[in-house]
């Protein structure tokens, strides 16, 4: 650790790993109902739906939507139900043509070696899956049982494309690559370029990029209008500027994505004491992007309270050059640093700026004096950067 070479003093560090099983969790008070939750699912339940036929109309979505258990069960009786049903038929077609009766029927039958409901079930089965074992086929004695031969062939290559596209589609859904996009366990509120930041840190585990990622974040609480309308899930977008245009990325090693807390940020009157207090607040997190080898658009999400905000700290850095590559530390995903940071909302620091000052001068003249960075009041030009490397 740094503390530990003497470049940080011990009470600037704070770890925090999100693997960590030794962390202590604090739980004063409960926590509000997450809108989304830390894996990205949203935490709502619909109820009262009562027009139950419009998921119907989408046959294929409602099939890749059940669970897997659902789904195989579907896949298993779609084919016992066919063969069972085109089983009845050969039944039928030989008793009607008198295959079954030894000795009564005609010299040649419909379907050969068909002699009972087991022996026209096996017989279904090698249609339909084309297994052909060699001791039943169909003559051209009966019409009729070529054509129900090329009736159960066409609905055995439906029923095998619809399920067949059905697994392939659930195994290759957006969210399994999701999966390995990460974010960081808590997100943290500190000066950069002499603006109040609201930061956090993405990554992504696998070596194929995630292409045009873009990340949006929004603030999620419960208002009241001015007429007195209730409003519990109220998003706000929150603005993020970006020089190149967009809200782009380029994923291919962990980023601290952040954003300027000013006039026009819904966090411009939060302070330090409203992490304690404010339990309505939420802050959602999105990145989409195209997968690089599927092509298949993905999406991650998740979400930051109140209490999982800390104020004046900083994410230490995790991308570090060795042997003429760059590398990265994955066990210092979600650590951070103490750093020092007005204790007023943005509004107050923008309105008084000798507090800014204030802390400049003391943070020269403390013992952070050797590492200590001149900062500046303009505005910066981006909102998404890399992790520094010093």
């Amino acid at each position: 650790m740094l503390s530990r070479k003497g470049i940080i003093p011990e009470e600037y560090v704070l770890t925090r790993l999100a693997e960590d099983p030794t962390e202590p969790r604090y739980r004063a008070r409960e926590r509000r109902a997450r809108f989304v939750s830390k894996k990205g699912n949203c935490n709502v339940a619909h109820k009262n739906i009562r027009e139950q036929g419009r998921f119907l109309q989408d046959v294929f979505t409602t099939l890749v939507d059940l669970k897997w258990p659902h789904t195989l069960l579907i896949f298993t009786m779609s084919f016992l139900c066919s063969w069972l049903l085109f089983a009845m038929v050969w039944w039928l077609i030989a008793f009607a043509h008198g295959d079954l009766a030894p000795g009564e029927g005609t010299t040649v039958p419909c379907v050969t070696s068909i002699h009972s409901f087991s022996s026209a079930f096996l017989f279904s089965i090698e249609v339909q899956v084309t297994i052909g074992f060699g001791g039943r086929m169909v003559t051209e004695e009966c019409p009729l049982a070529i054509l129900i031969l090329i009736v159960q062939n066409i609905v055995g290559l439906m029923i095998n494309a619809i399920m067949l596209g059905c697994i392939f589609m659930k195994t290759a859904q957006a969210h399994r690559r999701a999966e390995t996009l990460i974010f960081s366990k808590h997100a943290v509120i500190a000066l950069r370029h002499g603006r109040l930041c609201f930061m956090l840190r993405v990554g992504d585990l696998r070596k194929s990029m995630i292409i045009s990622a873009t990340i949006h974040m929004q603030v999620v609480r419960k208002t009241t209008s001015p007429e007195g309308e209730v409003v519990p899930l109220h998003q706000v977008d929150i603005p993020m500027e970006n020089g190149v245009g967009g809200n782009s990325i380029f994923l291919v090693a962990p980023l601290i994505i952040y954003h300027v807390i000013d006039a026009n940020s819904p966090l411009y009157d939060l302070g330090p004491s409203d992490l304690h207090h404010h339990q309505d607040l939420e802050i959602i997190v999105i990145l989409e992007g195209v997968v690089e080898t599927t092509g298949i658009t993905t999406q991650a999400r998740t979400s930051y309270l109140a209490d999982e905000i800390l104020w004046g700290h900083r994410f230490v850095p995790i991308v570090a050059e060795e042997d003429g590559r760059y590398s990265v530390d994955y066990s210092k995903f979600g650590n951070t640093i103490k750093v020092p940071t007005p204790l007023c909302t943005a509004h107050q620091l923008d309105e008084d700026h000798s507090l800014l000052d204030a802390l400049t001068l003391a943070s020269t003249r403390g013992p952070l004096r050797k590492r200590s960075v001149p900062m500046a009041r303009a505005k910066p030009k981006f909102s998404i950067s890399p992790d520094s490397l010093s």
